[in-house]
């Protein structure tokens, strides 16, 4: 991350001293907090979807009683399998499909912060947008439309699981931590032509490998995005949405928003698709620019900079939060 980066430092220098602020990004996305950068729950962005937008979703304070956490999820209408996350969470950390009460109890025990308890998503198609729009336009651009298929193996009858994670080409590389998560059925041989999942994050830091469809971004893809950002003052991130299918994501219709990922999303079309370097450097400084005009008219017309102080004081205890989370991960 930060060999790509770096050449780009400067630029992104430059627009902290134009706009007099080290945070300029922070008006970004004025509904939430720190402009969506690093560090915000996931329970302001749902606060702001509409709810048939997003799976349904209960929180978890660390600490509950567990008969009182069983009673919450019931209550709530839910069954096993369900998702559970951390509320402030990132790169898939302690993201996990739960099967039973037991899984439950001792993910509970083990997670020192809030957590979401969500509806598993059954469509098969995962995707990523990436949207931005300037405030005062009533149209925006989708920039960005990925594929991502799962970190998974395939069965062959003969086969034990862990004889498939150590041949495949990327979850090989991961045999610490898929030791960690599947140790316990490692010795299990995958029926044949049966999807094992190793992980159930689309992110690529779990192994998940992405596909370019920006051919398939569509004008009918552009006014879902723009009606959607008009209701939410969404004004640039990611989308991570679970569809039936591509077409009926382009029409707007059966789609779940997993998440939005404010200012501090990657434009991640950049990888897995052969794009050369310079022209992924030319598709980030296209992105920063129009986070930096965005943040600049919000700034504008009423939405402060965080202060130096303040965002400094942010990221430093974002940072601490999340190397917790690692270590329970």
């Amino acid at each position: 991350f930060y060999v790509l980066y770096f050449p780009l430092g400067p630029v992104w220098l430059w627009y902290c001293i134009r706009s007099g602020s080290f945070w300029y990004f922070s008006s970004s996305n004025p509904t939430i907090t720190f402009g969506g950068f690093e560090g915000e729950g996931k329970k302001e962005m749902y606060d702001q979807l509409p709810p048939e937008l997003y799976p349904r979703t209960i929180y978890i304070k660390p600490g509950q009683p567990f008969d009182e956490v069983k009673r919450q999820v019931a209550d709530a209408g839910f069954t096993y399998p369900f998702i559970v996350k951390p509320d402030v969470g990132m790169k898939g950390i302690l993201f996990r499909k739960l099967d039973n009460e037991e899984q439950l109890k001792k993910y509970h025990e083990h997670i020192p912060v809030e957590y979401i308890v969500q509806a598993l998503v059954d469509w098969p198609v995962e995707v990523s947008v990436f949207y931005y729009r300037h405030p005062t336009e009533k149209k925006g651009t989708v920039s960005g439309f990925i594929y991502k298929e799962l970190l998974h193996v395939v069965g062959d009858g003969q086969s034990s699981l862990q004889q498939l994670v150590e041949t495949h080409p990327r979850a090989k590389f991961r045999l610490a931590e898929m030791k960690h998560r599947h140790g316990h059925r490692f010795a299990e041989v995958v029926p044949e032509n049966e999807i094992f999942y190793l992980s159930y994050a689309g992110n690529h830091n779990r192994g998940a490998q992405f596909t370019n469809l920006h051919n398939e971004i569509n004008q009918d893809m552009h006014d879902f995005f723009d009606a959607l950002s008009h209701k939410t003052q969404f004004f640039y991130g990611r989308y991570d949405i679970k569809t039936s299918s591509i077409e009926d994501l382009k029409q707007g219709k059966n789609i779940s928003i997993l998440e939005f990922n404010g200012c501090g999303a990657e434009p991640n079309h950049i990888y897995d698709c052969g794009m050369p370097l310079w022209k992924a450097y030319a598709t980030l400084l296209k992105h920063w620019k129009a986070l930096y005009q965005i943040s600049r008219h919000n700034h504008k017309n009423g939405t402060p900079y965080w202060s130096y102080r303040r965002g400094k004081e942010f990221l430093k205890e974002s940072n601490k939060h999340f190397k917790l989370l690692e270590q329970y991960d």
